[in-house]
């Protein structure tokens, strides 16, 4: 039991010690992993960014991706799932369009004027609060893979006991500390699993190493 997503983050951290290196690069997913990844990001001398996805959800089925979105125009297809839901090209590209100005505009309102760190060649350690399903952290470290990153790692502080298994092929590393079976509810790891505000993920990122605004 976590007392809070500082308390994960910096339980988390110690167990990404061997991670501690010029390039690696923490990404936290908005809103909680970023509370989770500013602690990570603390303890490695890592800079810290948020990485904002959305997933491209079956019109009729919208928590199913056939998708996904990153910044800088970055798209992965899950062509199996496009393929036997039997969603047309033209409604793919609607779903697409809408999900690039929430994705766009979410973006702007987290980083600022902070420029995007650099992906390229880099070790990127994906981090959230927790999984559950785990489609939205399968997302992002495809979107970190096709940005660029040469290793990816899912840190997480639950999720269930399947994890490895089933970011096989996703990420290189998968570090999740506490796999709960029954596995019901991330909340339930936590004392404390109040919503993160956009405020508190501003300030954050602002407090992180290297995370000064960029004239």
């Amino acid at each position: 039991m976590y007392r809070d997503r500082a308390d994960a983050g910096r339980r988390l951290a110690e167990r990404l010690g061997h991670l501690r290196a010029p390039e690696t690069v923490v990404l936290g997913l908005p809103r909680g992993g970023v509370t989770v990844g500013f602690e990570v990001a603390l303890a490695l001398g890592a800079p810290l960014d948020v990485i904002v996805v959305r997933k491209i959800g079956v019109p009729f089925q919208p928590e199913l991706a056939m998708g996904a979105l990153g910044e800088g125009g970055v798209l992965v297809v899950n062509r199996e799932v496009l393929q036997s839901s039997g969603v047309a090209a033209h409604d793919f590209v609607a779903v697409e369009r809408a999900e690039h100005v929430e994705l766009d505009r979410r973006a702007a309102a987290y980083r600022g004027d902070r420029t995007r760190v650099a992906l390229q060649g880099r070790t990127a350690i994906v981090v959230d609060d927790g999984v559950a399903t785990g489609s939205t952290a399968r997302a992002a470290c495809q979107v970190a893979r096709a940005s660029g990153a040469a290793r990816i790692v899912l840190a997480v502080p639950v999720g269930p006991r399947t994890i490895e298994r089933d970011f096989a092929g996703v990420a290189d590393e998968v570090v999740c500390l506490e796999k709960p079976d029954p596995f019901l509810a991330i909340g339930e790891a936590y004392l404390d699993f109040s919503p993160t505000t956009d405020d508190e993920v501003i300030k954050l990122l602002g407090r992180a190493p290297g995370g000064e605004a960029k004239g």
